[in-house]
């Protein structure tokens, strides 16, 4: 990793809204970096490619479901510099709205692979999963619909950013959940 990349400061492209897994990853791991978020993965991997942030953050593989498609591709196909990567531990928390209770719950949002990770927990909460586009999207949506069926799979972090509550924590069905960031720079 160059000095400039371990010192910024500047910007790092991440794929999701404040409070998604990988928006918490960039405050972990370039704290010193302004963390810009994007829609899609391809929206994040653009920006560092067309010089709009001097890096990104992008979860490649999952020890529960495996290789994150598309990013794995996308950051094949780019020709991008991998300059460091990173295993981070992923705790799914199941967040509803201030005075919802778990048992009203019918519907959970997140991020398609998020949803995956945590599959057997929420059929046994007979809670129907939703993919949207993100964990911290999913979270902002639940908050701003205002309806106590619906939650969002996300950080628990992401509670405090969107004003929900935590219904129950350690959503994921593998206690050992982590995922493989790659930090990444232009050739």
């Amino acid at each position: 990793m160059t000095a400039e990349a371990e010192t910024g400061p500047g910007c790092v492209a991440y794929q999701g809204a404040p409070g998604a897994f990988s928006h918490e990853a960039c405050l972990d791991l370039r704290p010193w970096d302004e963390a810009v978020g994007y829609e899609t993965f391809e929206g994040a991997i653009n920006a560092l490619l067309r010089g709009d942030c001097q890096s990104a953050l992008i979860p490649v593989e999952n020890s529960t479901v495996g290789v994150v498609e598309p990013a794995a591709t996308l950051v094949r196909e780019a020709g991008l510099r991998v300059v460091s990567e990173a295993w981070r531990p992923i705790r799914l928390a199941l967040l509803g709205l201030p005075g919802a209770r778990l048992t009203d719950v019918k519907t959970a949002e997140s991020h398609p692979v998020a949803l995956q990770q945590c599959s057997i927990a929420l059929a046994e909460m007979k809670i129907t999963p939703v993919e949207v586009f993100d964990t911290g999207g999913a979270a902002a949506a639940v908050a701003e619909a205002g309806d106590l069926t619906r939650a969002a799979v996300a950080p628990a972090r992401a509670a405090e950013v969107y004003g929900l509550t935590v219904l129950r924590n350690d959503l994921q069905d593998c206690s050992d959940n982590r995922t493989r960031f790659v930090l990444l720079t232009a050739p």
